[in-house]
């Protein structure tokens, strides 16, 4: 009786505190409904609720303080272990405490929790791609943690156990065969004939190379053909579909073999219903595989019962194709795979040899024609040799008579057979018919291939008048090319001073000189190529507020920024449009264009400053087509006694040293240097000499200043003798005849008998 009253006593006391806990569990939830950032009171709730067990409110309450505070190692802790111990044994909850993790080591560095982690995520090592998740999860431990002086040194002690756990349940192994040598062996065991061998030796082939659907075909047929064990047949074909369940070929002599073996109906529909979803990856073997499952229902159709369940189920089943393949497979392929209606053709067969009704057939015929079948003789002729065989001769006829109309590929074939079937069965009148209709339809035929054949005939002639202008424009182009090449071919770029008034000159004109009027320097030509491509076309832009620059460096990059740069202090640019070539390589060229004329006559003072180590050419911007003139050379070609042209001094030599050379002789208003492309010197100078006698002086008095006879001074430069030189005018007016034996500077000319003669009767 003591005991149990001791035993009444301790309940009463645990109802008392159970009681006194719930009510101050609901103490502190009013008080943090009130206050929900008490941080004390969420402490004590979450300690309260875990001493009663009421683990539902405990995780409510759990997630409402980690969504106001960072919890403590301590509360994670806790947490973490609660719900591992609840949800211990279930993998499908394993993906919930990794998200709890996560969003625990988020809060502060807490390598127990890390450890903790990472000695979870051991025990799902056996899921798939489990061994890397937990070497992510060591990684990134050690990465937070790892260097933790007093804990970290847990962590790469659990990673290191971790590793050599793994490494102690490897083994090494050899590589496995290929499936090429395992092809050789399987030709070689059926040579021999050993179904125990063949077996093993295919078992291990497919053990290696279990996605291979050919291999799965080979060994399935060898068992359809040679075994013909039922239960090892069927085990065979199902594994197959399984590995390879893209196969169309699989599951079609799956089907075959479930129904070769005697399987229930409901096992073979169910076979053929996985076989639609597994995902084929063409049309046509939608259509294949429907073809042997209504194969495999029209075999069980006992036809001499009139409206059995087995007809009505393969009626049903066909309907279903065909709305199959019109929904589904259409919308999937963008085709239905049945080009040829050949499940509706089969259906139309049975209805009319087996059911005996010709009235559904031909409903079936005509839905095959109205699909784009129309314009084929070879579907006519199915249709009529269905109708011979089963039909009536009207229906025969009718049908041909449709197929004389509407076939397009073969039309004389058809108009040969209807007129063959009107000779067998036809009257006179049908016959006439037949005649006249073939007639008409052969002639529009006739009539439509001569137009077809006109059409290509053009098409072919404008082709080849196209592929001949391409090629007329192509050696047009190539000899113009060539016949540029020839002129530019001793074309010099002459240099001119960076202000024309220096020089006296009383026009200005085009830097470029050229041997004949009508050649162009490659300059000139891209520039005139450019504009007429619209590039730089003539309607978008003002020759007046533009200038052409060119010399530059064809490996410039930004050419338009560094170009508006040079030109920035002249005035405002509106535009600088670089030229490119068709693969995007900068010419070396481009135009600037303006805001005003002043800003371009500014710029023209910029010629010959050096841009990226070469001398930078600035002319005005001239449309050469309409100015032919601005080609001209600027400088004088006839003779100026202020000028002397001096050559073969050293490369060396610079404007000041020549200077510093003539400058005694008084006199010399300006030095030209005449340079290259590059702005190197062509060791040739011009002086300009403010009095006539001190240029005849430097000429005669030349070997001064070089010694040897080698200095060179003429008045004018070779290259700019005109190759036609008029009469010249000495000072006083007179004209200088040329002397005889002299033609235009061409060489002496050819004498006859009698100019010998006359030469002897002077002597």
């Amino acid at each position: 009786m003591g005991v149990e009253n001791s035993d009444e006593e301790d309940e009463g006391d645990t109802s008392e505190d159970e009681r006194e806990n719930e009510a101050e569990i609901q103490r502190l939830e009013e008080q943090l409904s009130i206050n929900a950032f008490d941080y004390n009171c969420h402490v004590d709730l979450i300690k309260l609720l875990r001493q009663e067990g009421k683990l539902h409110r405990l995780r409510k309450a759990r997630q409402k303080m980690s969504e106001l505070f960072p919890l403590t190692e301590e509360i994670w802790l806790d947490w973490l272990k609660d719900e591992i111990r609840l949800t211990e044994g279930e993998e499908s909850e394993r993906e919930k405490i990794y998200e709890l993790f996560e969003k625990a080591v988020k809060d502060y560095i807490c390598p127990d929790i890390w450890l903790e982690f990472a000695q979870y995520s051991i025990g799902g090592m056996g899921a798939e791609g489990g061994i890397s998740r937990v070497r992510s999860i060591f990684e990134r431990a050690l990465t937070a943690v790892g260097l933790h002086m007093t804990k970290g040194a847990a962590l790469w002690e659990a990673y290191r156990e971790f590793e050599i756990a793994i490494l102690s349940t490897l083994q090494l192994v050899s590589e496995p065969p290929k499936l090429a040598e395992y092809q050789g062996y399987i030709d070689y065991e059926m040579k021999e004939g050993d179904p125990a061998r063949v077996q093993i030796i295919f078992e291990r082939a497919l053990a290696e190379n279990c996605l291979v659907p050919d291999l799965w075909a080979k060994y399935t047929t060898y068992l359809d053909r040679q075994l013909k064990i039922k239960d090892l047949v069927l085990s065979c074909h199902e594994r197959g579909v399984r590995n390879c369940p893209w196969t169309m070929g699989l599951w079609k002599s799956y089907l075959l073999a479930l129904e070769r073996h005697g399987a229930e109906h409901h096992i073979v529909s169910d076979v053929f219903e996985k076989a639609l979803n597994a995902g084929f990856i063409q049309a046509t073997d939608y259509v294949e595989i429907w073809q042997s499952y209504l194969d495999y229902l029209r075999r069980r159709v006992d036809f001499n019962k009139e409206g059995s369940r087995e007809l009505e189920e393969l009626r049903s089943a066909f309907s279903r194709c065909l709305d199959y393949l019109k929904q589904d497979v259409e919308e999937r392929f963008s085709e239905s795979g049945d080009l040829s209606c050949t499940i509706m053709q089969v259906w139309a067969r049975i209805e009319a040899l087996h059911c005996k009704n010709m009235q559904k057939a031909r409903e079936l015929w005509d839905s095959i024609m109205t699909k784009g079948n129309a314009k084929y003789a070879n579907m006519w002729l199915e249709y009529y040799n269905l109708e011979r065989s089963y039909g009536d001769a009207a229906h025969c006829r009718k049908a041909l008579h449709r197929a004389v109309q509407c076939t397009t590929d073969y039309p004389e074939h058809v108009c040969e057979v209807l007129l063959t079937f009107e000779r067998v069965e036809g009257s006179l009148e049908d016959w006439d018919v037949a005649v006249q209709k073939t007639e008409s339809r052969l002639n529009r035929v006739n009539e439509q291939r001569v137009k077809a054949a006109e059409k290509e005939a053009l098409i072919a002639r404008q082709e080849e008048d196209r592929v001949e202008q391409r090629r007329k424009a192509k050696a047009d182009k190539k000899a113009q090319k060539k016949s540029q090449k020839t002129n530019r071919t001793g074309d010099k770029r002459k240099a001119e001073d960076d202000v024309e008034d220096e020089w006296g000159e009383e026009t200005e004109m085009s830097h470029k000189r050229h041997r004949g009027e009508d050649n162009f320097s490659p300059a000139v030509s891209e520039e005139q190529m450019e504009t007429e491509s619209g590039l730089f076309g003539r309607r978008q832009r003002k020759d007046s507020n533009s200038v052409f620059v060119s010399n530059l460096s064809f490996t410039m990059e930004e050419p338009e920024a560094k170009m508006k740069a040079v030109f920035n202090a002249c005035g405002t640019v509106v535009e600088v449009r670089p030229v490119y070539t068709a693969k995007g390589a900068f010419r070396g060229y481009c135009y600037v264009q303006f805001e005003d004329e002043l800003a371009a006559q500014e710029a023209l003072k910029l010629d010959r400053v050096e841009v990226d180590a070469r001398p930078m050419y600035v002319s005005p911007c001239v449309d050469k087509s309409k100015n032919p003139d601005s080609k001209i050379f600027k400088y004088n070609t006839s003779m100026e006694k202020h000028k002397i042209f001096i050559s073969g001094l050293p490369y060396t030599y610079t404007k000041e040293q020549l200077e510093e050379l003539c400058k005694e002789h008084g006199g010399i208003k300006a030095v030209r240097l005449v340079t290259n492309r590059a702005g190197k010197s062509k060791v040739i100078h011009n002086l300009y000499i403010s009095a006539m006698y001190i240029c005849t002086k430097l000429t005669v008095q030349h070997f001064l200043y070089r010694g040897k006879g080698r200095t060179q001074v003429s008045l004018l430069p070779r290259s700019l003798h005109r190759q036609s030189v008029p009469e010249a005018k000495t000072e006083n007016g007179t004209t200088a005849k040329q002397q005889d034996g002299i033609t235009d500077g061409q060489g002496t000319k050819s004498l006859s008998n009698e100019d010998f003669a006359r030469m002897l009767l002077k002597k």
